[in-house]
């Protein structure tokens, strides 16, 4: 299979077509600014750029009153909306496997005669370093080991409550039992829950754009239900949250990447660590995802993918190879074993003692995943035209969850390995961000390991700026896939500077409340999004129906 060249808005096949008078950019203003020339959609972009450019001013101005309030911010919405974001992740799995076992699964996206634009490579490359990036080299090493440390730990009780951050009923002083569940509870957060938040939203925005001929943006998945109101004020809304939701969820995960690449040129170069080193990294990356941005889609992102693959591939199998390899591969099929047998109660929304692992890890991360999902979500649905429901469903579901399981497995279970049979406790001594240098410090080459894992943060780093600033852009451009390249230079600019007001305002704590806080009202906009598309999918041929 090769990647072919086709206008992507035109079916192939039988589809049946939402018939509206809107156009595609319609309400937009065309002008130029100086030698600069800007197509963007007169309310959503003015509303979104406004917001972000005031959060950023603010939060630079009053930078020490901020990060009392993000904490505080933070800690209301996961304490208090734990249920809501566990519950809403369940129904996203259970639609998902719903319709790809139904008949709604012989839907072909962009016509039943389509055929894919992208390999199965080039497809699974780009959606897979879009869609978690960063978020595998930060947690990939730290979050097994930090569930396996709560859980040999034990449970704790103050005044009637758990204080312990061990997930469900912890292992005290198993180190098996505690493995497993470790496993387990970091399977849940990175498995089959945030890859169906994003295939829902995905589908939808594949399905109105290539099918039934709307604009490639988050208020076409509601016509169904809001009708020619979508372009109204109500779509404004949507697409509204839908930037913010996404400037903000991929502020956290370059923030998260600037701080594990400042730890890992301190490690190998004895570089300093700090809030200036981490803002000189933002910057320097956020000028390289500027030439990526640029050069497009295909000569950018799908290139930039393709490479960080080669590169996580390589490391990945010098783990493998020169680690615990038995371990691994014992691993990989009882950690999966173990994910199944523990999902009922990880999935559990209510009654649940454990607390702070409930509301810290799953609140958050549920948060997390939603706030990227219309950018990754529009990045899959881009990429994805000529596949059938089914296959989509299966690809964007299954594929990545496995690949996730793998990432984790070796490299948790290389680092609890070495805590617990190397007596090797550095590993668990080092930050977050550090971890991951830490463990590859006690194999072999760990001088040329760790800079391939820089790299690989860098590059996930970039991936996501670049095809975060294309997707943020089509939205405020009122769903024009091509748009003046200004556009998406002052989006991308504006991550990084989302980000550096983010360190600047409260570090990990402060990303983390910003992805919480627009992931909230995203999740309500999600679920009715999952309505419609199972209504706009009822409506669509399937091939070889009469």
């Amino acid at each position: 299979m090769t990647d072919t060249k086709k206008d992507p808005m035109v079916p192939d096949g039988d589809v049946n077509p939402i018939n509206t008078d809107y156009t595609v950019g319609q309400d937009n203003i065309v002008m130029n600014v100086g030698p600069f020339g800007l197509d963007i959609h007169n309310r959503v972009f003015a509303v979104s750029a406004a917001m972000v450019i005031a959060f950023v001013v603010l939060t630079l101005a009053f930078k020490d009153q901020a990060e009392p309030m993000f904490s505080s911010l933070r800690g209301w919405l996961t304490s208090n909306l734990d249920w809501f974001f566990i519950i809403a992740g369940n129904i996203f799995v259970i639609v998902c496997i719903v319709i790809a076992i139904s008949p709604l699964g012989k839907v072909r996206i962009g016509g039943t005669e389509a055929k894919p634009d992208y390999s199965y490579a080039g497809w699974f490359s780009m959606l897979f370093a879009a869609g978690m990036g960063i978020g595998l080299m930060f947690y990939g090493v730290s979050e097994p080991l930090a569930h396996f440390g709560t859980a040999m730990g034990g449970t704790t009780v103050e005044n009637g409550a758990r204080t312990d951050w061990a997930p469900l009923g912890a292992a005290a002083g198993d180190a098996a039992a505690a493995q497993s569940l470790a496993m387990a509870a970091t399977i849940y957060h990175w498995a089959l829950h945030p890859w169906a938040i994003y295939a829902v939203l995905a589908l939808g925005l594949a399905i109105f754009s290539f099918n039934k001929g709307l604009p490639l943006t988050i208020r076409s998945v509601f016509y169904p239900l809001l009708g020619e109101r979508v372009w109204g004020w109500p779509g404004h809304v949507i697409d509204i949250l839908a930037v913010l939701a996404t400037m903000f969820g991929l502020a956290t995960s370059l923030g998260l990447g600037s701080s594990q690449a400042a730890a890992g040129l301190h490690y190998l170069f004895g570089l300093p660590l700090g809030d200036t080193m981490q803002i000189l990294l933002i910057i320097a990356i956020t000028a390289i995802a500027l030439f990526s941005v640029l050069a497009g889609l295909d000569a950018g992102v799908k290139r930039l993918s393709e490479i960080n693959m080669v590169l996580a591939v390589v490391l990945l199998f010098f783990v493998i190879f020169v680690g615990p390899t038995l371990d691994i591969v014992k691993g990989f099929f009882s950690n999966l074993g173990a994910y199944v047998s523990f999902l009922p109660e990880l999935s559990n929304p209510f009654g649940r003692e454990d607390a702070n692992f409930s509301q810290g890890w799953t609140g958050f991360y549920w948060a997390w995943w939603i706030s990227w999902s219309p950018f990754v979500g529009m990045f899959i649905a881009r990429v994805s035209r000529g596949r059938s429901v089914r296959e989509f469903i299966v690809s964007v579901l299954i594929v990545p969850s496995l690949a996730c399981v793998l990432w984790m497995t070796v490299f948790g279970t290389t680092a609890i390995s070495q805590v617990v049979k190397q007596k090797y406790l550095a590993v668990t001594e080092g930050e977050l961000p550090l971890q991951i240098f830490l463990m590859l410090e006690a194999l072999p080459l760990a001088q040329i390991t760790s800079f391939i894992a820089i790299i690989l943060v860098v590059v996930f780093f970039v991936t996501s700026s670049d095809s975060g600033s294309l997707v943020i852009d089509v939205i405020a451009s009122g769903g024009k896939v091509e748009s003046p390249a200004p556009q998406r230079v002052f989006w991308c600019t504006f991550e990084g500077l989302v980000a550096i007001a983010l360190v600047m305002g409260g570090g990990l704590v402060a990303l983390q409340a910003m992805a919480v806080s627009t992931g909230f009202p995203f999740t309500l906009v999600l679920l009715v999004a999952t309505a419609s598309l199972i209504k706009g999918l009822m409506s669509e041929p399937r091939p070889g129906k009469p």
